[in-house]
C-alpha cells in the first residue's frame, strides 16, 4: 500500500510541475506573438501542440487561418483546429464548424458545420449557439426555422452575446419565430446597445423616437442616435442631424445638424445630401439682409 501511495504521490507531483511549465510556455509564445516575433511564437506553440495542448493547437490554427505570422493555409489551419476539436475543445469545435461553413480548407458543407456547431453548443459555447441560429434563419444545412433560430439566439443572448441579443430583438419586433412583442424587442435591443452594438443603438433610438416598446423620449432617442453616429453609422448620423434641426431631445442647432448631415452625405447618403442642401438654403435665407443703400 505504501508503494502504491508513493507512486500516486510521484505522479501527482509530476502533474503539478507540468501544469505551470505548460502555462508558462503558452504565455511565452503569446508574448513573442504580441511583439511580432511570430517565428518564436510558432516554435513555442508547436512544441506544446505536439504534446496535445489544445490552446496551442488553436493558436497555430488561427495563425494559418488569418495569415498572421505564417503563410495563410486553410488546410493547415483545419488540421490544427481538428486536433483540438477531437480532444473536446469547444472553441476548436466552433472553429472547425466555421471552416465547413465557409468552405475554407475543406469542401463546404453546412451539414458538417451544423454538426460541429452543435458539439460546441453542447458545451454552452455562445458563438456556436449564435451560428446555429444563423443557419436556421438562412435555411443552410437545415430546414429554415425562425422558431429554432429564436431558441438558439436566446441561448447565446442570455450569455451576453450582443449580436444574438440584437437579432433576438429583431425577431420580437417582426414577430418571426416568437410572438410579436415590442417590449421584449426593446429589452434585448437595450442589452445589445449597452455593449456598443451599433445597429442596436440605432434601433433603440428609433424605438424611443416612436415610443415602441419604451416610453416615447426624444432625449433618449438622441442619446442612442449619437452613440451609433459616433461609431460611423450613416442612418444614425442623419437621424441625429434631424434631431438637431428640429430641436428634438437636444437644443436646436442648425450648425450641428449640418455637421452630421455633411458626415452622412460624405459617406454616400443621398437623402442626407438633399436635406443638407435644403437646410443650408433655409439658413442662408434667414441670414440674408437686404441692402439699405439708396439706388444711385
Amino acid at each position: 500500500m505504501r508503494i502504491i501511495n508513493s507512486v500516486y504521490i510521484a505522479f501527482a507531483l509530476i502533474w503539478i510541475a507540468v501544469l505551470p511549465a505548460t502555462a508558462g510556455l503558452l504565455e511565452d509564445g503569446t508574448a513573442a506573438y504580441e511583439k511580432g516575433d511570430f517565428a518564436t511564437a510558432l516554435q513555442v506553440w508547436r512544441q506544446l501542440a505536439d504534446q496535445g495542448d489544445t490552446a496551442a493547437q488553436i493558436k497555430i490554427g488561427s495563425m494559418y487561418a488569418e495569415g498572421v505570422g505564417a503563410t495563410r493555409n486553410y488546410v493547415e489551419a483545419m488540421k490544427w483546429f481538428r486536433r483540438a476539436a477531437d480532444q473536446g475543445s469547444a472553441r476548436a469545435q466552433f472553429d472547425v464548424g466555421t471552416m465547413y461553413d465557409s468552405g475554407q480548407g475543406v469542401p463546404q458543407s453546412f451539414t458538417e458545420a451544423m454538426n460541429w456547431y452543435q458539439r460546441a453548443a453542447a458545451q454552452a459555447y455562445r458563438d456556436a449557439q449564435f451560428h446555429i441560429a444563423l443557419l436556421y434563419v438562412e435555411g443552410r444545412g437545415v430546414a429554415k426555422s425562425y422558431t429554432e433560430a429564436a431558441k438558439w439566439y436566446r441561448l447565446a443572448a442570455e450569455q451576453g452575446h450582443s449580436a444574438a441579443q440584437y437579432n433576438l430583438a429583431a425577431l420580437y419586433a417582426k414577430g418571426w419565430g416568437v410572438e410579436q412583442n415590442d417590449v421584449e424587442a426593446a429589452k434585448w435591443a437595450t442589452l445589445a446597445a449597452k455593449q456598443g452594438h451599433v445597429l442596436a443603438e440605432y434601433s433603440l433610438g428609433t424605438m424611443y423616437a416612436h415610443g415602441r416598446g419604451v416610453p416615447r423620449s426624444d432625449t433618449e432617442a438622441s442619446k442612442w442616435y449619437r452613440l451609433a453616429a459616433e461609431q460611423g453609422y450613416m442612418l444614425a448620423q442623419s437621424s441625429l442631424a434631424l434631431q438637431y434641426s428640429a430641436g428634438r431631445g437636444v437644443p436646436k442647432d442648425v450648425v450641428k445638424a449640418l455637421m452630421w448631415l455633411n458626415i452622412a452625405a460624405d459617406r454616400g447618403d443621398v437623402k442626407s445630401k438633399e436635406t443638407r442642401n435644403e437646410l443650408e438654403a433655409k439658413k442662408l435665407a434667414r441670414e440674408w439682409k437686404p441692402s439699405l443703400k439708396p439706388v444711385q
